[in-house]
């Protein structure tokens, strides 16, 4: 029984780990709201801080649902892929018995299936740079929330300080400026508050983002395993494959001829006992002849029988 490395339950895991670690952020959050409200809400002279940051929190739950989404799929993905496993080892006569038809094991067990009905050289290379080029066309919106999502923040904070350096310019020209302090203020405070949503926010998606590349990394080569493992032997031919099994064939001639002969010479044998036996039954028979003719003549001449008695 070969042994797939194969975690079948990271993916769900992981997606338990995100729930677990966004509740302990909503319970922090609950736990300082007064603080928080006051970074963010209190004493905004602009809407700029509630623009940037609502465009951060928003980019990062698209973000955030995109991968949870992936996760399920890949949990599926795990689970039909441990049923094609469980299947092979247990000698079913229909490995996709339970497998759901549009999961990546059944496509792949399909594909190689028909490559070889119609005599086609199954590149196993190139199936798994096509699966490769697939799976990561579904993580391009993650991947670029995860290179922008921080540089939302910081473009936050640009704006910010342009809003600062406005109100410190205002300040400047009339020293009894109070709105040109409040601005100074309020720019500085925007640049904060988007900084620290922009790290908060990267911190939590950077690392589940992380987790999805583990998650997609384990499942691929998982599928390639079972593939190069459980699939190739059963629909791929190849030149050494072919030279191995008619070697083989051939040792199997071999022995049959072996056997032949060793039959042959028995039966020679056998041959020449029955020759031997035949030949002493025939000289037992002659002998038995001329003893009868001669208890005949005896017992004529005894009873003194005429010979047409």
């Amino acid at each position: 029984m070969q042994v797939i490395s194969f975690r079948r339950h990271f993916s769900r895991n992981t997606l338990l780990l995100m729930f677990l670690v966004a509740a302990l952020f909503a319970a922090a959050i609950a736990w300082k709201l007064d603080f928080l409200r006051s970074i963010y809400l209190e004493h905004q002279l602009t809407t700029l801080g509630l623009v940037v940051n609502g465009a951060i929190l928003a980019l990062f739950t698209l973000g955030v649902l995109r991968i949870i989404v992936i996760f399920l799929d890949y949990a599926r993905e795990e689970a039909a892929l441990a049923r094609f496993i469980r299947n092979h080892d247990l000698g079913e006569e229909n490995l996709l018995e339970g497998v759901p038809e549009h999961s990546l094991i059944a496509r792949r067990y399909r594909t190689m299936e028909q490559l070889f009905e119609s005599a086609t050289p199954i590149n196993q290379a190139a199936l798994a740079s096509t699966l490769l080029a697939s799976e990561s066309t579904r993580t391009s919106f993650p991947k670029y929330v995860s290179n922008i999502l921080i540089l939302t923040g910081v473009f936050g904070t640009i704006i910010s300080l342009s809003i600062a350096l406005i109100g410190a310019s205002d300040l400047l020209e009339n020293t009894v400026n109070v709105s040109g302090m409040g601005l100074v203020i309020h720019g500085m405070s925007t640049a904060l508050s988007t900084t620290i949503t922009a790290i908060v926010c990267y911190l939590f998606y950077g690392y589940f983002y992380l987790k999805l590349t583990d998650a997609q990394t384990n499942l691929l080569s998982a599928v390639e395993q079972v593939s190069a493992t459980y699939l190739a032997p059963r629909f791929q031919v190849e030149p050494e494959t072919t030279l191995y099994e008619f070697t083989g064939l051939v040792r199997s001639l071999q022995n049959l001829v072996n056997r032949m002969e060793k039959s042959h010479k028995l039966i020679m044998k056998v041959e020449t006992q029955l020759l031997k036996a035949v030949d002493h039954y025939q000289e037992r028979a002659e002998r038995t002849d001329q003893e009868m003719v001669t208890i005949i003549e005896l017992l004529r001449k005894g009873f003194r029988l005429r010979d047409d008695e």
